[in-house]
C-alpha cells in the first residue's frame, strides 16, 4: 500500500464545487458555539458536496479566523446564509417542501441506522447548541427526529462528530 500524495486527489476547484450537482441536503446549526465545531461541519459539508448550510442564532458566521482553521477554505466552497431564527427557518423550509429532521434524543425519534431516507425528497437537518441540543421550539416543528445510537455512559457527542455521522449515513443511502 501506498500512502496518496494530495497532487492525486483530484480535488474539485472551488468553481468546479459550485457548478456540481449537490446532495439535497441542508445542515442548520442552531445557537453552535464553539467555532471550531461550525468550521468542522463546513469542511464535512464540502466533502459531501452538502447543498448549503444554515447558521442560526448565536451561530457565528465566515469570515472568521478560528472557524477557518478548521474549515480550511470549505466556507468559500459550501453555500452558507445566517438566520436569526431557527424557528422561522424551519417554517420556511416546511413550506418549500423540504422534510425537517432534528438530531436530537426525543421520544419516538428514528434510530439512525432504522432511518431510511426517501430519496424523492430533499432534507433538512437541525444540530443544536453543544449543552441544551435543538431548543424544544425547533424540536416541535420538525417533521421527526433522528437519534443516533449510543451505547456508552455519555450519550452525548461532539455537534460535528454527530454532523459527520449522520450526514454520511444518509450520503450513503442517497447514492447506492
Amino acid at each position: 500500500m501506498r500512502k496518496i500524495e494530495n497532487s492525486e486527489l483530484e480535488r474539485k476547484s472551488v468553481e468546479d464545487f459550485k457548478a456540481a450537482e449537490k446532495t439535497p441536503i441542508i445542515i442548520i446549526l442552531d445557537d453552535i458555539r464553539s467555532l471550531h465545531n461550525i468550521g468542522s461541519v463546513f469542511r464535512t459539508a464540502d466533502a459531501f458536496l452538502i447543498e448549503k448550510i444554515y447558521l442560526c442564532g448565536i451561530t457565528a458566521t465566515p469570515p472568521n479566523k478560528e472557524i477557518q482553521k478548521t474549515a480550511l477554505g470549505a466556507t468559500d466552497t459550501v453555500a452558507w446564509e445566517h438566520q436569526e431564527s431557527v424557528t422561522e427557518l424551519i417554517k420556511k423550509l416546511k413550506s418549500e417542501n423540504v422534510t425537517v429532521l432534528a438530531i436530537e434524543q426525543v421520544e419516538g425519534a428514528f434510530l439512525l441506522d432504522d432511518f431510511t431516507i426517501d430519496t424523492t425528497k430533499k432534507y433538512a437537518l437541525v444540530f443544536g447548541n453543544e449543552v441544551y441540543g435543538v431548543a424544544q421550539e425547533a424540536v416541535a416543528l420538525c417533521d421527526g427526529c433522528i437519534e443516533i445510537p449510543q451505547l456508552g455512559t455519555k450519550h452525548s457527542l461532539n455537534i460535528a462528530v454527530s454532523a459527520g455521522i449522520v450526514i454520511w449515513d444518509l450520503f450513503k443511502q442517497l447514492k447506492t
